[in-house]
């Protein structure tokens, strides 16, 4: 799941209220009955089963720990993994295309700091993506913390202080990192070290600056106990710091994968997907295996049913989410006018897996708004497969984190499912879902423990078979989300 460009406090959506008109229409939408009189989406939601879909998910996790302990898109472990794909798809009957890009990428060459002074002490930066390097030999400066909000946002943060030549000490959240850095230069600092301020001490996060070219000085994030750490250090004099960090603009060719159904209607196509790859700092087996596994598995189960499906499926696998979402965006500027119509839907699959879950349907809202038309009866259809099970979920926004975000700006609705990233837990939420009060959703969260360890098999069993259903169930008729039988 792609990180925000700078992080604000995620608010907690309130609870869907799973009504008994809710169930009745995830019943009477199901389409009609097949085999054994029971529907195309009640069949794919039994017969795709975590315990199958696990069995592709130890099969990248292996492959992602054997060739370099990632998925970054153009690394060996992205291809190791697209090529198992391939060939399993294959398989079962798949045409397969590898749909070609590029995008602008950042190498990074150096990321080290220490406290030299008043004491010797290691740290462990992240710099930010498309961040201005430091001199080859790193750079040696005093510390300072902003005299105003610890975000340092805005001037005034830094009114009254000096903090010319200096590193600064900010926290992230209140404005995108980007804003805080060019700040921070205009008051003449040197560098620019934040605090990703996790639950967790040890967790770090890569942010990236956006647009590029507004990147002013070397910026990094640091774990928010190192981070705590540093400006009690400055509250009690001086304190020198060194960093070394460097990196470079460059350009990367990757590719999605892309699946059809050989039947059904191509003027009606329902688009199902899920990112490939992972950051450079985890094996993203949760962010984003699990729906990897899970689509896979989905694609699988729904080819002997293809004398049932009227409206093409188009399975895809995304490059490069971690990267901007570049690649589902890439996808989506692809389209013609007229392939954008014939799009009925999309539905995202993101961190399925989460160990500290949240039952989280996207709502069919955005940031400023209903999403596009369709997308709220997604999310009444898919929270009444949930409630017929008697299983509570809460709504989760159309934001700009995952790969629905091109499809919502094109027009499409889109919706889908998300066990959750770094949000924390509340005790409303323990009661719903069980759970740990006061952690992230996932405590491994882009970090190295996000292993076959760090996924839930129970909420990756029953999201997998919540997209199972809706995919059987809009195979077969998008007639309440586009009025297309």
């Amino acid at each position: 799941m792609k990180r925000t460009p700078s992080r604000t406090p995620l608010r907690r959506k309130p609870l869907v209220v799973l009504t008994a008109a809710a169930t009745l229409l995830s019943l009477a939408a199901a389409g009609p009955a097949g085999a054994g009189g029971r529907s195309l989406a009640d069949r794919m939601a039994e017969e795709v089963t975590g315990a199958n879909a696990w069995n592709h998910l130890a099969t990248l996790a292996d492959l992602t720990a054997a060739n370099g302990g990632h998925r970054v898109s153009g690394s060996p472990g992205y291809e190791a993994s697209a090529d198992y794909l391939t060939k399993t798809l294959k398989r079962a009957g798949y045409a397969v295309q590898r749909q070609q890009f590029s995008f602008p990428d950042y190498r990074i060459d150096a990321e080290a700091a220490a406290e030299t002074a008043p004491q010797a002490r290691t740290l462990h930066p992240q710099i930010a993506r498309f961040s201005v390097s430091t001199p080859d030999a790193g750079l040696t400066a005093t510390a300072a913390v902003p005299s105003g909000k610890d975000t340092g946002c805005t001037a005034d943060d830094y009114a009254g202080t000096d903090v010319r030549g200096k590193i600064v000490l900010v926290r992230v959240g209140d404005c995108f990192i980007t804003q805080k850095q060019l700040v921070a230069a205009a008051a003449g600092a040197s560098a620019m070290l934040m605090n990703a301020d996790s639950p967790n001490p040890d967790l770090n996060l890569r942010y990236r600056m956006v647009p590029p070219e507004d990147a002013r000085i070397p910026t990094a994030t640091l774990p928010r106990g190192e981070a705590e750490q540093l400006v009690a250090d400055v509250a009690a004099g001086p304190v020198t710091l060194h960093v070394d960090l460097r990196g470079g603009g460059i350009t990367t060719t990757t590719y999605n994968l892309i699946a059809d159904t050989p039947t059904g209607r191509a003027d009606n196509t329902v688009v199902m997907g899920a990112h490939l790859d992972s950051v450079d700092t985890a094996p993203g087996i949760n962010d984003n295996g699990a729906a990897a596994a899970m689509l896979l598995e989905t694609a699988l189960r729904l080819a002997p049913h293809a004398a049932e499906v009227r409206n093409r499926v188009r399975f895809a696998w995304w490059a490069a989410e971690e990267k901007g979402l570049a690649g589902s965006q890439y996808y989506v500027d692809q389209l013609s006018t007229q392939q954008r119509g014939q799009t009925a839907l999309y539905l995202n699959l993101e961190m399925i897996g989460s160990p500290n879950f949240a039952r989280q349907v996207y709502n069919g809202q955005t940031a400023t708004g209903p999403g596009p038309a369709g997308s709220d009866q997604i999310s009444r259809l898919v929270n009444g497969f949930f409630a017929d099970r008697k299983l509570p979920t809460v709504g989760l926004e159309l934001d700009g984190r995952s790969d629905h975000s091109a499809f919502v700006n094109a027009g499409i609705a889109a919706g889908g499912v998300n066990a959750g990233a770094d949000t924390i837990k509340s005790a409303e939420w323990v009661k719903l879902f069980g759970g740990t009060e006061g952690e992230m959703l996932d405590h491994c969260y882009h970090q190295a423990c996000d292993t076959l360890a760090n996924v839930n098999k129970t909420i990756f069993d029953q999201n997998g078979r919540s997209m199972a259903w809706a995919i059987g169930r809009f195979a077969v008729s998008t007639a309440d989300v586009n009025g297309v039988g």
